[in-house]
C-alpha cells in the first residue's frame, strides 16, 4: 500500500507526519510518498524524509496514493478528482461540513476524521483533539501574558508590592486544564468554569478555584464531549460567569460543542465592565467564539480590552504539535494496516467504526449520521 503525505495549505504550519513518525509506518511494510517541501514549516526537510526511506513527489502524484494523510483536507477540486475507493485520513470536522461528507459519499471515498476518534481510554493514544488542545491551552496563556500590561505572579519589591493577575478559564477540558497549569506556573490566581461536574476535581487538583453552576446536564452518552444545556441553566451560567469575568485580568475561552456554534459566555457588556488592559484569548473563534466581540483570526481592542481570536494556536508551535499529531496518527493507522502492509478495516473495532465517516457510499459513524441526518434515524 502507498501512503501519501500532503503539504498543508497556506496558513497551516503543521504536518501530519514528521520523519520519525513516517519511519514507524515504513516498518509496517508500506511505501511513503511525500509532497515536495511538505514539512518545511515544521522544520523537516525533504532530505530528512528521504533519509528514513520515504520518496519525494509532486502533489498530483501524492494525490494518487492508496491512502492520503493530512491535517486539513484537500481542496474541493482535489476531492472531486480522487479515485473511487481511495482512503483519506485528516481532520474533516464532519459534524459541521455536510457538503464535504456528501462529496465523499458520491465518490465512494473511505474517510477517517481524526477529530471523530472516540474519547475512550483505549483511544487516548490516538486522540488528536486532546493533543492539539494541550498545545493550544499552553500557547493561549503565553499569548495572554505577552499582551497583558501586568505581571502574572505576585512580586514583593523595593518599589512596592505587585498583586498577581486574576485568570479565568472557561472550559476545563484538555485545553482548559493545560491553561490552568500554565497560568499557575506563571504565578497567577486562577479560577475555572465547566458544565461537567467531573471537571471540578481536576480543576482543584491543579490549584485553581472551580466556579460551579448547579443544574448542568452531563450526558454520559455524549462520549466525553460537552452537550447543549437547558435555557434555565444557561441563564444561571451567564450571570455567574459575567460576575467572575468582570473581576478577571485574563480570560481564556475554550468552550466548544462539536457540530454547533460555540456558546457565548462573555457578553459585550461584560467586556466593557472589565478593567482596561485586560486580555481575552478565544480558542473557540472559528465556531463563533465564546466572547460576543471575538473576530476570528484577529487581534482587536474593545473598551480597552485586547481580544485575541485564534483557533489554530497549535499551528504556531509546529514542531511539537506535528510530533504529537503524527504519533496519534501512527497509533490509529496501526489499527487499519495489516501485517503485509495492506488496508485492513475491522468494523468490530469501535475506534475504526466511530472514526470512519464514509465508506463505499455509506456513513459509518453513528455520531455523524445522527447529527447530519437526524430525520433518517428511526
Amino acid at each position: 500500500m502507498t501512503i501519501g503525505l500532503l503539504k498543508e495549505p497556506e496558513g497551516e504550519n503543521r504536518i501530519a507526519l514528521l520523519p520519525e513518525s513516517a519511519k514507524a509506518l515504513i516498518q509496517l511494510q508500506v511505501q511513503i510518498i511525500v509532497e515536495s517541501r511538505a514539512g518545511e514549516k515544521a522544520y523537516a526537510s525533504d532530505k530528512d524524509y528521504e533519509a528514513i526511506g520515504a520518496s519525494i513527489h509532486s502533489r498530483a502524484e501524492v494525490l494518487q496514493a492508496d491512502l492520503i494523510l493530512g491535517i486539513q483536507p484537500p481542496s474541493e477540486e482535489e476531492q472531486l478528482s480522487l479515485k473511487d475507493g481511495q482512503v483519506l485520513v485528516c481532520l474533516f470536522q464532519p459534524l459541521s461540513n455536510k457538503e464535504l461528507v456528501e462529496r465523499f459519499l458520491d465518490k465512494k471515498i473511505t474517510s477517517f476524521s481524526m477529530d471523530n476518534v472516540p474519547r475512550t481510554t483505549r483511544a487516548q493514544a490516538m486522540d488528536v483533539l486532546s493533543s492539539m488542545a494541550t498545545v493550544a491551552g499552553y500557547k493561549a496563556v503565553l499569548m495572554a501574558a505577552s499582551h497583558s500590561p501586568r505581571f502574572f505572579p505576585m512580586f514583593m519589591t523595593a518599589a512596592g508590592s505587585i498583586i498577581p493577575s486574576k485568570v479565568l478559564i472557561l472550559g476545563a477540558g484538555v485545553a482548559g486544564l493545560q491553561a490552568i497549569a500554565s497560568a499557575r506556573r506563571l504565578g497567577a490566581v486562577v479560577e475555572a468554569f465547566d458544565v461537567r461536574a467531573a471537571a471540578e476535581e481536576e480543576v482543584k487538583s491543579l490549584g485553581a478555584k472551580f466556579v460551579k453552576v448547579e443544574g448542568a446536564k452531563d450526558e454520559a452518552s455524549a462520549g466525553g464531549y460537552a452537550v447543549e444545556q437547558s435555557e434555565e441553566y444557561k441563564a444561571k451560567q451567564q450571570a455567574l460567569i459575567q460576575e467572575h469575568a468582570r473581576k478577571s485580568n485574563i480570560i481564556i475561552c475554550t468552550a466548544q460543542i462539536p457540530g454547533r456554534k460555540a456558546p457565548v459566555l462573555i457578553t459585550s457588556e461584560t467586556v466593557e465592565a472589565m478593567a482596561p488592559g485586560s486580555v481575552i484569548v478565544d480558542l473557540a473563534a472559528s465556531t463563533g467564539g465564546n466572547c460576543e466581540l471575538t473576530e476570528n483570526n484577529q487581534i482587536i481592542e474593545k473598551h480597552g480590552v485586547t481580544i485575541i481570536g485564534d483557533s489554530n494556536l497549535p499551528g504556531t508551535m509546529p514542531m511539537d504539535a506535528s510530533k504529537m499529531y503524527g504519533k496519534n496518527m501512527v497509533n490509529f493507522l496501526k489499527l487499519i494496516i495489516g501485517k503485509e502492509g495492506e488496508l485492513m478495516l475491522n468494523w468490530e473495532d469501535d475506534i475504526v467504526q466511530n472514526t470512519c465517516v464514509t465508506h463505499q457510499g455509506e456513513i459509518r459513524s453513528e455520531r455523524v449520521k445522527n447529527i447530519l441526518y437526524p430525520s433518517e434515524i428511526n
